[in-house]
């Protein structure tokens, strides 16, 4: 597994204990990062992926749900919503990768964390932003 897919699986997995223990970020951070004994790229990466899908949060949620049709954010399994926040965030936020590349990692990881039926629900979401919001680059 590459750095930085291990990366988006460590914030995935700090975002999930955020949310669902309603813990402060830096709770999170200090109780769960060094349990993990992660290269030093690996867990700035993800890091920088949690700090700010979390600082994020608002904007990328009415995002998704504008583009969620017949979906409310609470009524998404919690690995799909923060996948979908994770992925959002890396696209609108992290220029450097490419967003089908974002979009790939997020299916993988939603293979491994969520369902099936999760996969096509997450492409048919983060594909439909990025071809109505996201400005490609010349």
């Amino acid at each position: 597994m590459g750095s930085r897919r291990k990366s988006r699986e460590i914030a995935l997995q700090m975002l999930f204990q955020w949310e669902m223990g309603s813990h402060t970020p830096q709770h999170v951070i200090s109780t769960f990062l060094p349990s993990q004994r992660l290269e030093a790229d690996v867990e700035q990466f993800a890091r920088t992926l949690f700090e700010g899908t979390v600082q994020a949060k608002e904007s990328l949620d009415r995002s998704l749900s504008e583009h969620a049709q017949n979906w409310r954010l609470e009524r998404m399994p919690a690995v799909d919503r923060n996948v979908l926040r994770l992925a959002l965030y890396e696209m609108t936020h992290h220029p450097e990768t490419p967003p089908a590349v974002v979009i790939n990692e997020a299916l993988e990881i939603v293979r491994r964390f969520s369902s099936e039926d999760s996969v096509e629900f997450v492409n048919g979401i983060l594909d439909t932003i990025r071809k109505t919001t996201l400005v490609p680059k010349s």
